[in-house]
């Protein structure tokens, strides 16, 4: 009976993770199309929405404390918890750089600046689809989903140093959008982070299965 009240509340836990997930997918989502459209309305609603996400995190974080303290899991569960500990950080930080975007959207003064661009969308798109599958590898503990969407970080690091290119020549050639050009970067950089978020998330799926981390075994 005490064990099959630990499981409900394993499987519990799973359900609010994938929750959080959710929101902090749909943040991106849409702080990225909310800088596509210039969207300040939608800004604002990102920004307004992040202490949903934060209270999520907390949430969980009392729930895998708790179980810790009170089932003194098995190896196996424990993997389970400490997954569940390190997954929603790094969620709640790509729903901070949702917020971010969203902030430096509402400042950005010309509305043309890069309108014409590809890289950015095409590199928003590549992070938004490494979030879904890492969300979608811890819900169907697919190993083979974590190992995909980790080697596609290095696309979006390669939309990262083309971007970078593009803001070296605004410099050089339109020294009167440097600020907006600057803001372009960190847009950018933002979901660089937020892509290195979802590989570790990935890191932690594997970490759950085979209790391996980063090729060191742990328990």
């Amino acid at each position: 009976m005490i064990r099959a009240n630990f499981e409900k509340e394993l499987k519990q836990l799973h359900i609010e993770i994938i929750q959080m997930g959710s929101l902090v997918e749909a943040a991106i989502e849409d702080s990225i199309k909310a800088f596509q459209n210039k969207d300040f309305e939608l800004c604002k609603e990102i920004i307004a929405n992040e202490g949903v996400v934060d209270e999520a995190e907390k949430k969980i974080e009392a729930k895998c404390l708790w179980l810790i303290a009170r089932e003194q899991p098995i190896a196996s569960d424990l993997r389970n918890i400490t997954t569940a500990l390190k997954i929603t950080t790094d969620m709640e930080r790509i729903g901070d750089h949702a917020s971010d975007i969203a902030e430096i959207t509402m400042r950005i003064t010309d509305k043309n600046t890069f309108s014409n661009s590809s890289h950015l969308p095409q590199m928003a798109a590549a992070a938004i689809e490494m979030v879904h599958s890492a969300v979608t590898a811890y819900v169907n503990y697919d190993l083979e989903l974590a190992k995909a969407t980790e080697e596609k970080d290095d696309e979006v690091d390669a939309y990262f140093n083309l971007i970078k290119q593009e803001i070296v020549e605004v410099f050089n050639t339109q020294p009167q959008n440097m600020d907006n050009a600057i803001d372009f970067l960190l847009i950018a950089k933002y979901l660089e982070r937020i892509a290195d978020h979802a590989v570790n998330i990935c890191e932690w799926v594997n970490f759950s299965q085979t209790g391996e981390h980063k090729n060191t075994q742990i328990f």
